[in-house]
């Protein structure tokens, strides 16, 4: 819905199992709408231009970048970023433990963007080759690791039996 006098949409979105309902300038991107409307800061904002992928959100079951996305783009959609995606009770997403489990991280600052590919990647492709797995990550940039722990990360996820949704 448009209010004409103010230039703003009314966007409905469920974001981690959760309703919002939220007033946006047109050219408002999702990145924004996450982390400055909603409170949910573990999608980040590395680059603006869709380059390094820290804000890589999983939409509708797509892993998506979401400052390549406008917020008025996602009304209606069901959006889980990485505050949404592990189980509860404590507990580590798969993919999560993973990363833990191998140092697959340093400063953290990409971590969120590749847990969100890495779960896309694994759904399309449950073994994927060492050669896959670092085709699937090009779309984000890590400047800490070398990708290294990231790709061992996700080979020890490939080889275990237990669902990475």
């Amino acid at each position: 819905m448009i209010d004409t006098d103010k230039k703003h949409y009314v966007v409905t979105i469920d974001v981690n199992g959760v309703r919002h309902t939220a007033s946006v300038e047109a050219r408002k991107l999702l990145v924004h709408l996450l982390r400055d409307d909603f409170g949910l800061t573990g999608t980040h904002v590395g680059c603006d231009t869709s380059q390094c992928g820290a804000c890589t959100v999983d939409i509708d079951g797509q892993a998506v970048k979401s400052c390549t996305v406008l917020a008025v783009m996602a009304d209606g959609s069901s959006i889980t970023t990485i505050e949404g995606l592990a189980p509860g009770n404590g507990e580590l997403h798969p993919v999560q433990a993973a990363f833990h489990e191998h140092h697959a991280l340093q400063c953290g600052f990409c971590t969120p963007g590749m847990i969100m590919t890495v779960r896309q990647l694994l759904k399309q492709s449950p073994n994927p080759t060492e050669r896959e797995i670092r085709h699937g990550l090009a779309g984000n940039i890590c400047r800490c690791t070398g990708y290294n722990n990231i790709v061992r990360a996700v080979e020890s996820l490939a080889s275990e039996t237990h669902r990475h949704d």
